[in-house]
């Protein structure tokens, strides 16, 4: 019959063929691409989950009877806040962000036990995270979970790390975003802080006055030990009296002011042989 049909008539019927092959295509789809930093997990229509995981790239699946979903194997973080009671039984509410990503092996187990991505978070990682940060702050009181924040966090990460790891989940980081207390032990601890600062402040006042008063007698020691000296030299050279007088005689004169006599050890100094000038 085709050899009846016009060579124009034979490149219609072969569009519209080759149209429709392509429609047919599009509607089984059994081409999958698996983007990057992704995995494809293979569900069989009559045997399930597949041990197969897909990697990145190109794939064919049997149309009607398999089907792929794609899972992140990306670093996934999420922000996470826990309530706990401290060692000394302060309540305390932490804001934990924490990194981790699915094992990319593992994949096809992971949604046949759990689910997608969301389903990890709201199953697996918020209640795990809950539990080991309560774990961890009883181990430390509220004090020690301000000064200790380092250990606080190592106790978190190696907990958590055990946890998820049964889940085929892993841990990449956990960072203590915010620790905060109870309005009245927070009131405690500034009351506290201003306590330390105010006493230190004292001590300091403390120790300056000690050093000026220490400083003051050292002053008036070598001010006495200064007279004492002059004292003993005019003592033994009374001459050398007589001619620091002349010399302000002669300072006064040049300035037109008159000196009156003074007196030195109860007698007044002795104006003789004055050298003229």
């Amino acid at each position: 019959m085709l050899q009846n049909i016009p060579t124009e008539g034979k490149v219609v019927i072969g569009g519209v063929l080759l149209f429709i092959a392509l429609i047919i295509i599009l509607l089984i789809n059994p081409i999958v691409i698996i983007g990057a930093g992704q995995r494809g997990v293979v569900f069989n229509n009559t045997s399930g989950i597949q041990e197969k995981v897909l990697g990145e790239g190109l794939h064919f699946r049997t149309p009607f009877i398999e089907s792929v979903k794609t899972l992140s194997v990306q670093v996934q973080k999420d922000e996470i806040q826990a309530q706990a009671a401290s060692k000394d039984l302060q309540t305390v509410t932490t804001k934990i962000v924490v990194n981790w990503h699915l094992d990319s092996s593992r994949v096809n187990k992971i949604y046949q036990e759990v689910g997608d991505e969301k389903a990890v978070v709201d199953r697996i990682l918020i209640p795990n995270t809950n539990e080991v940060v309560k774990a961890a702050t009883a181990k430390f009181t509220a004090e020690e979970l301000l000064t200790k924040r380092e250990s606080l966090k190592l106790a978190i990460d190696e907990g958590l790390t055990v946890r998820l790891k049964t889940y085929n989940v892993v841990l990449d980081d956990v960072s203590i975003v915010d620790i905060d207390f109870s309005q009245e032990f927070n009131a405690a601890i500034e009351a506290k802080a201003a306590a330390v600062q105010n006493a230190q402040k004292a001590e300091n006042d403390l120790r300056r006055i000690e050093i000026e008063a220490k400083q003051t007698i050292e002053s008036a020691k070598a001010q006495a030990e200064s007279i004492r000296i002059q004292s003993a030299a005019l003592a033994e050279n009374q001459r050398l009296v007589e001619w620091e007088y002349v010399k302000a005689l002669r300072v006064s004169a040049e300035k037109g002011v008159a000196i009156v006599p003074q007196y030195q050890l109860g007698e007044s100094v002795p104006l003789v042989n004055i050298p003229g000038r």
